[in-house]
C-alpha cells in the first residue's frame, strides 16, 4: 500500500524531509522507537480492541523443564505461544545463532493447540532448525537466560528479597532471544496467507507478539523457580522492577541486508515516519495538552538516556550527545511554545536542526509523535508492502527517461570512484555453512567471486555506464535484452519514482561503512531501546521495557 495514498493532509507536504536528507546511514544509525514501532502499534491495537490474554498450560517441573501455552484471545482469532523450559548446562549457553541448544524455545500457535499438537510441538520445536513445524505455526524463537541476572533474581525472590536495582537496570532483561523465524522458515506458515488479517497487517506483528508474550514467560519461569526454592517466604518481583524488565535481543550481521534487499517495504516505513512528522510540523497550533504529553514523554527519555549504558566508543559518544541533547530541548521546551505564535511545532523541529547532534534530532522526532496518535497512528496501516507489484519491469520505458531518473535518484552513487580502494573494500557474501550474511575485506580476503548484489552504489553507476551506449528513444527491453545482467538495477531505479525513500543513500562497501547504522535502524521501526553495539557487526537491545505485560491487561488471569 502506497502511504501517499493515505494522507489527507495536503499541507503536510511542504514540511517532509527529503530522502536526500533522511536516507542517510548517519542519521539511519541515529533512530529511535517511536509510536509507530511494531511493538507499538500491536499493544494499541490488541488494547484498543480489548484483548484478553491467559496461561490455560503451565506443566513446568521443579528443575524447570516442561512447557507452557500462553493464549492472545482477540475478537477474531486466538495466537497461543508454545513456550518449552530446558535445564540448559552454563557451558552450552550461547547468544549465536549457531548455538544446538537453548534455556527456552518457542512456536506461536494460530488457534488454540490440542495435546497431540503440543507433543508433536515437544518433538520438533526444542531442535529449532534441525526440527519442522507445520502450517499451523507462524514463528518459531529461542531464548537464553541472562547470565549476569536470571540466578541473581531467583536466589533473591527465593529468600523473599528483591533483586538488586543497579544489577537489574545494567542488564534490563531475564531471557534474551537469539532468533525469531517468521514467514515460512522451517515448514511454518508463509506470511502471504496472513496478510490479510486485520490483525497482521502491519509489518513483524507475530513476531513481536511472540517476544511479547516469551517477557511473560521470563517472570513466570523465575517466579516459579524461587518459590520451588523458596517455597511460602519466596516474593514476587516488585512491580515496579517487573516492568523495567524487557526481553533481550543479540542482533548480528544478518539482520543488516534486510533493508537493502527490501527496497519498497523499506520506502513505506521511511514514508510513514515522515509523513507522521510533517503532519506534526504543519499543525498551526499547539494543544496545551499535547504540549503536556510532550514533556512527560521528554522527562521518560531523559530518565531513559541515564539508564541506557554502553561500552562501544561510537555508542558511548552518541548517548553523550543525547543525554546533552535532550537537556537542551528541555531548556529551550520551557519557553516553547509561548514564544511561537506560527506553527509552533515546526518551529520546535528547525530549532533542534539547528541546535541538535543527529542523535538528538531522531530522538526530537519520537518525542514530537508521541502526542499525536490522532494524526500518527492510522499510518502503521500502510507501512507494510506488496513488493511484487514493483517487480514487473517497464520494458516500454525508453533508455532516456531511465537515464534522467537514475541520475535524478541517484546523483550521490554517481560521483562516487570505485576505482579508490576505499571506496570498494568490502563485499557481502552468504556464509557456505551457516547460510548467513557475513560482510569481506576484499583486498584482504578471499571470496569476492561469491558477492550478494548489496552494492547499490555502485550497479548503479555501473548501469548508468552501459546506458551511455544507447540511443535515447531505445526501449530499456531492448537495452536489458543485450545487458540482463542489469536487470536487478533498472528495477530498482524505476520503483523509485513511487517509493522515493526506497535507497540507503550511501556506499554500503565503502570501507567506513558500519553495518550497526543498518541494523539499528530496522530494530528501532521493531520498538528496540537501549541499543549496545559490541562490534560494528551485531549489538544488544530490549525488547518491550518499561511496557504493560500480558498479565497487566488480565490480571484475573494470574491472580
Amino acid at each position: 500500500m502506497d502511504c501517499a495514498s493515505l494522507n489527507p493532509f495536503p499541507k503536510a507536504a511542504a514540511f517532509r524531509r527529503p530522502p536526500a536528507e533522511v536516507m542517510r546511514l548517519a542519521r539511519m544509525g541515529c533512530a529511535h522507537p517511536s509510536r509507530l514501532s511494531f511493538l507499538r502499534t500491536l499493544l494499541r491495537r490488541m488494547m484498543d480492541q480489548g484483548w484478553e490474554f491467559d496461561r490455560p498450560v503451565w506443566d513446568v517441573d521443579d528443575a524447570g523443564v516442561g512447557r507452557a501455552v500462553y493464549r492472545a484471545i482477540g475478537p477474531d482469532r486466538i495466537y497461543s505461544l508454545v513456550a518449552f523450559a530446558h535445564d540448559l548446562p552454563d557451558e552450552m549457553r550461547s547468544d549465536r545463532v549457531i548455538a544446538t541448544a537453548w534455556d527456552a524455545t518457542f512456536a506461536m500457535f494460530d488457534g488454540e493447540p490440542s495435546d497431540v499438537d503440543l507433543d508433536r510441538l515437544q518433538a520438533n520445536v526444542p531442535l529449532q532448525e534441525a526440527g519442522r513445524i507445520s502450517q499451523k505455526e507462524l514463528s518459531l524463537s529461542r531464548a537464553n537466560r541472562s547470565v549476569r541476572l536470571f540466578e541473581h533474581v531467583v536466589d533473591r525472590l527465593a529468600t523473599g528479597d528483591q533483586p538488586n536495582i543497579d544489577d537489574v537496570a545494567a542488564v534490563g532483561y531475564l531471557m534474551r532471544t537469539t532468533a525469531v523465524y517468521g514467514s515460512g522458515k522451517f515448514g511454518a506458515a508463509d506470511l502471504a496467507t496472513v496478510m490479510d488479517r486485520p490483525e497482521l497487517n502491519v509489518p513483524f506483528q507475530v513476531e513481536m507478539l511472540s517476544v511479547w508474550l516469551t517477557r511473560q514467560f521470563t517472570v513466570d519461569i523465575v517466579e516459579h523457580l524461587a518459590r520451588v526454592r523458596g517455597g511460602a517466604r519466596a516474593a514476587r518481583i516488585d512491580p515496579a522492577i517487573r516492568k523495567s524488565l524487557g526481553v533481550g535481543n543479540s542482533t548480528g550481521l544478518g539482520m543488516a541486508p534486510f533493508l537493502v534487499r527490501h527496497p519498497i517495504l523499506l520506502n513505506n516505513w521511511m514514508m510513514a515516519r515522515e509523513e507522521a512528522l510533517a503532519r506534526v510540523r504543519a499543525q498551526p497550533e499547539a494543544a496545551s495538552n499535547a504540549v503536556c504529553e510532550f514533556r512527560a514523554a521528554l522527562s521518560d527519555a531523559r530518565e531513559n538516556a541515564q539508564k541506557w549504558s554502553s561500552t562501544h566508543p561510537i555508542q558511548v559518544t552518541k548517548l553523550d550527545a543525547l543525554r546533552s541533547d535532550l537537556d537542551n530541548i528541555s531548556g529551550y521546551s520551557a519557553h516553547w511554545p509561548t514564544s511561537v505564535t506560527d506553527h509552533p511545532w515546526d518551529a520546535l523541529w528547525r530549532w533542534g536542526e539547528a541546535h541538535l547532534s543527529l542523535e538528538g534530532q531522531e530522538a526530537l522526532l519520537a518525542l514530537m509523535l508521541e502526542p499525536h496518535g490522532h494524526l500518527v497512528d492510522g499510518l502503521a496501516e500502510c507501512m507494510v508492502a506488496d513488493e511484487r507489484a514493483s517487480f514487473r519491469l517497464d520494458g516500454s520505458m525508453t533508455v532516456d527517461a531511465l537515464r534522467q531518473r537514475l541520475e535524478q535518484s541517484y546523483d550521490w552513487a554517481l560521483t562516487i570512484d570505485f576505482d579508490l580502494p576505499d571506496n570498494a573494500a568490502r563485499f557481502w557474501y552468504v556464509s557456505e555453512e551457516k547460510l548467513e550474511p557475513r560482510i569481506g575485506f576484499r583486498f584482504e580476503e578471499d571470496g569476492a567471486d561469491l558477492e550478494q548484489p548489496l552494492c547499490i552504489a555502485r550497479l548503479a553507476k555501473d548501469l548508468h555506464s552501459a546506458l551511455q551506449e544507447w540511443s535515447k528513444e531505445a526501449p530499456v527491453a531492448s537495452f536489458l535484452l543485450a545487458h540482463p545482467e542489469h536487470r536487478f538495477m533498472v528495477r530498482r531505479v524505476q520503483a523509485t519514482e513511487r517509493h522515493p525513500y526506497a535507497e540507503v543513500r550511501d556506499n554500503l562497501i565503502a570501507a567506513d561503512m558500519l553495518p550497526i547504522d543498518l541494523m539499528r535502524c530496522k530494530l528501532a521501526f521493531f520498538g528496540a531501546s537501549r541499543f549496545d553495539p559490541r562490534s560494528d557487526k551485531w549489538v544488544r537491545i530490549s525488547l518491550f521495557q518499561d511496557l504493560p505485560y500480558p498479565s497487566d491487561l488480565s490480571p484475573e488471569a494470574w491472580a
